[in-house]
């Protein structure tokens, strides 16, 4: 807080726990009110007196280019310590947690070093000034599933914007937080730019209510998203909400199954199906359902399972005790609807300790199974039958999460016309990845507003119109 490392009023401890080995690797405190009073003010103090929001957008690009070069130092050790948290395997840590936070931060330096604060326009009257200006102190809630990388989808952009941020992590991810601290601290980020409380729901709800706070930006479940839209919206407040998802790979009749099982990876069961935008509605045609059945079953059960900090290890723990009783509790519940357990469906051989769960494919899945209708958030998907690709199309939109998806087809042309009549805010053809330089966000039950890209930038930026005199206009 306000550029100091500062003891808590709270005395709630919360007991960090590694995903593999069930064993406490640190403490931290669950910030209460008056922690989270004092991060607000921290920020609004920095916001309304500067010297952030003051800055020009060189010099914010600058700190911000330092920010990133302190992150990366210390990539492999936040890499390695998210992955003892969350269970990510080691290889995917290093990006997402590793060297993808630094690059959104320079992305985001390089895009607002030469955008001008003020563009003067012609009007009926004289000219009017059209000023670009920082929302002001922003809510940064975000999830342990990817924590690095996804606190830096709001914090880069809002830095950019010359606003100021209170970040509240997820407990279970809250020491790779203070990895970030860290940085910023070392970066020479001015007081109160950047504030960090960790805390859980009770926390989070304090900032949302917060009457200093003038955008919320959240990242977790539907369920909570409602909670705070409902909360922004009784306070008019900005807010964007990057929610769940239950989204569809469609394999069209004429995909090539080489190429979608090497993408079943990235596409339905990237980081132990601990991911928003996993697609764990597989949808096959009829006469070629048996073929993906037996693929999707065969690559799942290829996966290693293991400590995620071992380098061969493609499936890790999941987050919790918690989580994964979740996750066994959806598998129970699939079984019981109905649907075929095809491999996985417990609890791995040979890991006495780890929230492990096996990965899991389910077939002879109808869409209004719950199965096929609810969030998982583990290392389990459900192949569904269709006749042809209207009843397939009709299907992927059945739902009501519209995140993300891919088609996967051996004609490029036909696969983006599908792509085109699927109502999600992303998806893919023949492979699914995020792009950091597009926008990022959902439709339906899946969220507001968008991150990452460009359009990131709007979302932190409040626009003023000043009505001067003709003599400000400036010819080319």
């Amino acid at each position: 807080m306000d550029g100091q490392w500062t003891t808590s009023k709270s005395e709630d401890i919360f007991d960090v726990r590694e995903a593999a080995t069930e064993e406490i690797i640190g403490q931290v405190t669950l910030a209460n009110d008056e922690d989270v009073d004092r991060a607000v003010t921290s920020a609004r103090q920095a916001q309304n007196n500067g010297p952030w929001s003051y800055y020009s957008n060189k010099v914010r690009a600058q700190h911000i280019r330092r920010f990133a070069d302190e992150l990366e130092a210390r990539s492999n050790v936040t890499a390695s310590l998210v992955s003892q948290e969350n269970g990510m395997p080691i290889s995917l840590s290093r990006v997402s947690n590793g060297s993808a936070p630094a690059e959104i931060l320079r992305m985001y330096s390089d895009m607002i070093e030469n955008v001008a604060i003020e563009d003067v326009r012609p009007s009926s009257n004289g000219s009017t000034i059209v000023r670009r200006e920082p929302i002001g102190v922003v809510g940064a809630i975000t999830p342990w599933n990817s924590p690095q990388m996804i606190a830096m989808m709001k914090i880069a952009p809002a830095l950019a914007m010359g606003c100021t941020i209170v970040l509240k992590p997820s407990p279970e991810t809250s020491l790779d937080a203070f990895a970030l601290g860290e940085a910023a601290s070392a970066a020479g980020l001015p007081s109160g730019v950047l504030n960090i409380v960790p805390g859980d729901h009770r926390t989070g709800s304090i900032l949302v209510s917060n009457p200093e706070v003038d955008k919320i930006s959240f990242t977790g479940s539907t369920t909570a998203g409602r909670i705070i839209g409902a909360e922004c919206g009784r306070l008019i407040r900005a807010c964007t909400l990057e929610l769940g998802g239950k989204s569809a790979s469609l394999v069209l009749e004429d995909a090539d199954l080489e190429v979608f099982v090497a993408g079943l990876a990235a596409s339905s069961f990237r980081n132990n199906g601990q991911v928003c935008v996993l697609q764990s509605r597989i949808l096959a045609p009829r006469h070629r359902y048996q073929e993906v059945v037996d693929a999707v079953a065969e690559y799942a059960r290829t996966l290693s399972v293991g400590n995620p900090l071992d380098a061969d290890v493609t499936c890790g723990p999941l987050v919790s005790e918690v989580q994964r009783s979740r996750v066994l509790t959806h598998i129970e519940n699939a079984r019981s609807d109905g649907a075929t357990l095809v491999t996985g469906g417990g609890r791995p051989s040979g890991h006495k300790y780890g929230w492990f769960v096996e990965p899991t494919v389910f077939a002879d899945v109808t869409n209004d199974h719950a199965i096929a209708r609810e969030e998982v958030f583990g290392p389990v998907v459900a192949i569904i039958p269709y006749d042809d690709e209207e009843e397939a199309i009709k299907i992927a939109n059945d739902s009501s999460y519209g995140l993300a998806g891919s088609v996967w087809t051996s004609d490029e042309d036909r696969g983006l016309e599908v792509c085109r009549r699927i109502r999600t805010g992303s998806i893919g053809i023949n492979y699914y990845a995020l792009d950091t330089g597009a926008p990022f966000g959902g439709m339906k039950e899946s969220g507001l507003g968008r991150e990452l890209g460009p359009e990131s930038l709007e979302s932190y930026t409040e626009y003023k119109s000043i009505y001067a005199s003709p003599r400000y206009l400036t010819t080319t």
